[in-house]
Order: structure tokens, then sequence, then C-alpha cells
């Protein structure tokens, strides 16, 4: 009967200890303030607005969504973040089997031969002994009534949820360079396109002052001066077929594939390749957001449950080990139904003088105090960059204006300075100065249309973007 009764015993013994890892001795979590003003200097879109759109109608020039999908399918930086996320999910399974019993099948057999003078019986018994024990055990089950199990299993999860904000921000970040690089691109062909358009209209101005020169009515710096201003062009043009093949290197290697032919048209290069207008909300609302930030925070919430490992570690440890099966001599007679067999072998261990476990209490309240740090660094700098983005977006515009209006300006001057010259009022100087202002000013308005498309993809990425897991690849 109370061989019946022991195994449950131990079982009940199981139980409760499986019920006692719900203690835990972490401290209770409470989210850090948020180190920033309560809203943002400049405001754009709807303030009280949280959601984002998702990408693909925020970028809606049809090639760049196509550029963007490809990126998401094969670029290599963001298959590693998928495959680190499966990483930390099977680490978390480890840490999290060790909550329960580990129960199987085993068995052991021992042959001995005990020499004459060392046997219990005399010189005249067994020389050799055997013994078969088969059955169903468990190994070396913590009872975890001080949560330290609990804890460390709890650490192990919110890293993997850290992961998984990992995977997130660099899939952001993934969209955000696709977009940049697809747009430094088409800057260069805009720029290619202008000094096309610069070349032919300077070696008509070459042709002219030529012709001019030929009958004696221009002088040879005339001649030089026109000279120098088509061949300062045509250099520029070399150096931007440089820059435009780079970029198209540049986005290549984002994609991760060659770019294939047959992509969709783009759209004129412009502002209106993407949404005009972002919801910025309030700064509170990037804690939910911002996958950088709320992966911070499943750092903090992993150290502080390390806090209660580390404590419970003071505390003893109790473990369980137990067989419950069949035992014999005879190896054809092992299961045989006298043969019953059972083994419960409970351990304490309980530290005295050690330093180490101090020591790991030190380290984990350090590594609080570290990741406290690093969560309010990483609000302070989402603030900042959506702030510097709204900043961008509230003053590009009214800057593009200026400098559309300086273009028409630039053009009237270089429409009458060759008027001038051609009838012989002024000098070639007047067209020369002309057309260096034309030629400077439109290739600024290319420059800042670009950074103003930049700051708007920025801004997105800073916001913390619209995103789907559909546009996950799968773990390889």
């Amino acid at each position: 009967m109370m061989t019946r009764r022991l195994p449950m015993r131990v079982l009940t013994v199981s139980v409760l200890g499986l019920a006692l890892g719900a203690c835990s001795l972490a401290p209770t979590y409470h989210r850090p303030a948020a180190p920033v003003p309560d809203s943002f200097p400049v405001t754009a879109g709807d303030a009280g607005q949280a959601a984002l759109p998702a990408w693909r109608d925020f970028f809606q020039d049809p090639r760049l969504q196509a550029l963007i999908d490809l990126a998401l399918k094969n670029n290599r930086d963001l298959r590693i973040a998928v495959d680190r996320v499966e990483e930390a999910r099977a680490q978390f399974g480890i840490v999290q089997s060790d909550r329960l019993p580990t129960i199987g099948a085993q068995g052991t057999g021992q042959v001995t031969r005990t020499p004459a003078d060392m046997r219990n019986g005399g010189a005249d018994s067994k020389s050799v002994n055997r013994s078969y024990v088969a059955g169903v055990g468990m190994t070396a089950f913590e009872l975890d009534f001080f949560g330290r199990v609990r804890n460390l299993s709890e650490a192990a999860y919110q890293s993997y949820l850290s992961t998984d904000q990992a995977r997130r921000t660099v899939q952001l970040g993934l969209i955000a360079q696709t977009a940049e690089a697809y747009f430094r691109l088409r800057s260069a062909q805009a720029l290619l396109e202008l000094m096309d358009k610069t070349l032919e209209a300077r070696k008509g101005t070459l042709d002219l002052v030529q012709s001019r020169f030929d009958v004696g009515v221009a002088s040879d710096l005339d001649l030089a001066q026109a000279q120098a201003q088509y061949d300062t062009v045509r250099a520029d043009r070399i150096a931007t077929e440089r820059a435009m093949a780079q970029a198209g290197n540049a986005l290549q290697l984002i994609l991760g594939t060659p770019v294939p032919d047959g992509l969709p048209e783009p759209l004129p290069f412009g502002r209106g390749q993407l949404l005009q207008s972002l919801p910025a909300g309030l700064p509170s609302q990037l804690l939910e957001r911002r996958p950088d930030i709320v992966g911070a925070e499943h750092d903090l919430m992993a150290a502080n449950a390390q806090i209660g490992a580390a404590r419970a570690a003071f505390f003893p440890r109790i473990t369980l080990t137990g067989l419950l099966g069949f035992a014999s001599p005879e190896l054809d007679a092992l299961f045989g139904g006298s043969h019953r067999y059972w083994q419960f072998s409970p351990q304490i261990q309980i530290p005295l003088f050690s330093g180490g476990v101090k020591g790991n209490l030190d380290l984990a309240k350090a590594r609080s105090n570290i990741a406290v740090s690093a969560y309010e660094k990483t609000i302070q700098t989402a603030f900042r960059e959506v702030a510097d983005g709204l900043a961008g977006e509230a003053t590009y515009s009214r800057q593009l204006d200026a400098l559309r209006a300086t273009e028409e300006s630039a053009l009237k001057a270089l429409n009458l300075a060759q008027i001038r010259y051609e009838t012989g009022v002024d000098s070639f100087l007047q067209v020369q100065s002309a057309q260096i202002a034309l030629y400077g000013v439109q290739q600024q308005f290319i420059q800042l249309g670009t950074d103003a498309l930049f700051n708007r993809v920025e801004l997105y990425k800073a916001l913390g973007g619209g995103w789907s897991v559909d546009d996950l690849p799968e773990a390889s």
C-alpha cells in the first residue's frame, strides 16, 4: 500500500511546486516617464490622429512599390532579422521547458565482479552480481517556490519580443532605405536631363559666339568664355553619370537582387510620389508605434525579470528526481509483478557563503539601470527625429516656392542678357553670369526637392511607419 501511495505523493509535490512557481521576487514593473516635452515644437496633419497609413498607401509611385516588395523578399539584413526572431523564440522555448518536469522512460543495467575478500557473504558467495532497472522517471525537476525559473522564462520571453521589434525596426528601415535609394537614382536622372538641356543651350550660345567671332564682332575672350561654359556642363554631366551608376548599384544592394525588367512606369519625379500629409500625433503615441521604443521597453522588462531570478538565488533550491518501474537481478524476469520498483530523491541546495549570488543581483540591478537609460534615450532620439522631420515639413515647401521664383527671375535675366549681348549693348560676361546663375538655381531646385522627399520618408520612419506582417519573408 505504501508503495502505491508514495508515487502519488511525488506527483502531488510536483503539482504543488508548479503552483508555487507563480511566486515572483521581481520588482513591480512601472513604465518610466517619457523624458520629452508633451508636444512637438511643430505639428503637421491631424495631431490627434495616431494611425499611420500602410507603406503601400504612403509611397504612391508604382515602380517604388514594386522595388520595396523586392527588397522585403530578398534583402539579406531583413532575412537575418527574421531568423534572429526564430532564434529568440527557440531560446524562449528552451527556458520555458524548465518550468515543467522532464519525464521519460529509462533503463539501466549493471554487472559487478567483487574480489573474494570484499564479498558480503564471504569467499563462497557470488563473485558477479547483476541488476537491471527500467521505468518512467522524472529528472531533477526544480520546485520553483521563489520564482527563479519563472523569472528566467519571463526574461527570455521579453527578449524574444524585443527581437521581434528589432525585426520590425529593420523592416521599417529597409523600406525607407529603398525609397531613398530610388529617389537618389531619380534625382541623378533628373540632373542628367537638366544637363542635357543645358548642354544644348550652351552649344547654341557657343555657335552664336563663334559666328560673331568669325565676322569679327566677338572677341577671343567671348569665345573662350562660351567654350568654358559648355565644357563645365559637359564635365558635370560625366560626374552625374557616375553618380547615377553608383545610385543604381546601391539600390541593387538594398534589393538583394538585380533590378528586373518590366517594372511599372514611375510617376513624375516630385513630391507627388508620396502622401501629402502625415498625422504626427502626440509624443506619447510614439511609445506604442515606434518598434525601437517598444523593443527597448521589452529589454527593460527582461532586465526587471532578471532581478527577480537573481533574488530567488538567495533562497533554497529544491529539486526532485524519481523513478517508477521495475528492478530485477535477471533481465528476463525484469517486468515481473513482484519486481515493482520506485525511487524518490529530493535534493535541497542552500547558499551559505557564495559571493557570486550577491554579485549576480548587483549585476542584474546595474543592467536594469542601463536598460532604463537606454529606453529613455531611445524616446529622446525618437522625439528629436520627429521634431526634425516636422521642421522640414514646415519649411521645405516654402523654400521650394522661393527657389521656383528665383528660377523664373534667373531665366528672365538670361534672356535679357542674351538680347543685350546680341545687340551689342553688353559684353558676353553678362550672359555668362546669367547662365551660371540659372544653372545653379536649377541644380539646387532638384537637390532641394530630393531633400524634401528624403525628409518626408524619414518623418514617416520616425513616426513608426505603417507595416504589415504579410510583407515579411518566411524564416529559412
